[in-house]
């Protein structure tokens, strides 16, 4: 019974933890639904329509994964209520053969006289002393055995009302599984079709994938133009103050700063309030041209239409950035750190803002295809880093 009542607390710690992923997964196919209602407003096909189907197969894919995790413990509950059960039985088995034995000792001798003759037979008082406090102790037994079957019969009764409850739960997840794989297969037909016109447009395409490459290699170089002036200025600042002009000479404040950033890997809060990673860090295939490498030097996050984007962390606005046919892009320093966001449709602070966690940056841009995605960078000195891995995750 024990070893049934720690695997039962263990148990109910993972389904709180399935049921948490689970929770989580409904909200992304969610949102991400919404992104791509948005989207289809574009009759064409994109290759963000692509990658937001991808994300919402994968998170689908994942959500069944989960329930099925969740069947496999509510089938070690189903297991673990049965054991409990025959246990029971056996007890109130036991309890009821062992009450009979003493109704039939009882009903033998019934009579008060036969009790009374009993303790007067006794040869001396102690005798009789002892066998008087047996029968009260008999007489409490009997009452003790009947309240062990009750309470027996009780917890057995619950159990079978637990157990129910526990197959029940089963039958209904098992139900909604298969909707999923429903839902599944047709989202996986609606991708493969998108797959199809895009593979129809694949000179277009490239020239896009070029015209990427191009905005972020002149992104890229944008940026080491204001690192480098920045670590020049720094160094002579350094070098008329007597000190070490080495690197990225920091002051006081700034190194504070740039400890503070650096404890917060993992925490920062993301650049707006609601989006999806639709584009990691590094290098990967393109969704729809075989065999065809990306290159991406942040992260880009797909979002709603009008969605505003904020500051990961406190610092000053460095530079302000145009890039061509792609709004504004915002340069913040954090100490040693910086943090890069494009693209801005309109932008609520300028080049020397000081600015907190959180605060509003200014509006991201929509595209001609209904595109809504914010671009994030980050840097230490001249070394690109992976944004995903310094924000909260979700």
């Amino acid at each position: 019974m024990l070893l049934t009542l720690f695997a039962s607390v263990a148990k109910g710690q993972g389904k709180q933890e399935l049921q948490q992923k689970k929770k989580q997964l409904q909200k992304e196919i969610i949102y991400t639904n919404k992104l791509l209602n948005e989207t289809a407003e574009n009759k064409k096909a994109s290759i963000n329509q692509l990658v937001q189907l991808n994300k919402k197969i994968g998170a689908r894919e994942e959500l069944i994964r989960t329930m099925n995790q969740e069947i496999d413990l509510i089938d070690f509950s189903i297991d673990s209520n049965q054991t409990v059960l025959d246990s029971l039985n056996s007890t109130l088995k036991s309890l009821k053969d062992e009450y009979a034995k003493i109704l039939r000792n009882a009903y033998k001798n019934r009579s008060a006289y036969d009790q009374l003759m009993f303790v007067f037979s006794s040869q001396d008082f102690n005798q009789a002393f002892k066998r008087l406090k047996y029968l009260q102790q008999f007489t409490r037994y009997r009452k003790s055995q009947v309240f062990k079957i009750e309470y027996t019969q009780e917890q057995l009764n619950k159990q079978l009302i637990e157990l129910e409850a526990v197959k029940q739960s089963k039958k209904n997840l098992l139900a909604s599984i298969q909707n999923e794989f429903q839902k599944l297969g047709s989202e996986k037909y609606q991708k493969q079709t998108v797959v199809n016109q895009l593979q129809g447009r694949e000179k277009e395409l490239k020239k896009q994938l070029q015209d990427k490459k191009k905005a972020s290699q002149q992104l890229e170089k944008a940026i080491e133009r204001i690192i480098a002036e920045e670590i020049r200025k720094a160094r002579d600042a350094a070098k008329k103050a007597g000190k070490d002009s080495k690197g990225y000479p920091l002051t006081p404040e700034a190194k504070e700063l740039s400890n503070s950033f650096t404890a917060n890997q993992g925490k920062l809060p993301w650049p707006v309030l609601e989006g999806l990673i639709t584009e990691k860090f590094g290098e990967h295939p393109h969704p729809a041209l075989p065999g065809v490498k990306v290159q991406n030097n942040g992260i880009d996050i797909s979002t709603t239409k009008g969605s505003i984007i904020r500051s990961i962390f406190e610092g000053e606005v460095t530079a302000v950035i145009i890039i061509p046919g792609g709004g504004k892009g915002l340069m913040i320093r954090h100490g040693e750190y910086l943090s890069v966001y494009t693209y801005f449709k309109e932008l609520y602070v300028k080049k020397g803002d000081k600015v907190t966690t959180k605060q509003d940056l200014g509006v991201v841009v929509t595209d001609d295809d209904n595109k809504t995605n914010l671009h994030l960078e980050i840097w230490k000195n001249t070394t690109k880093l992976n944004p995903q891995l310094w924000l909260y995750r979700k």
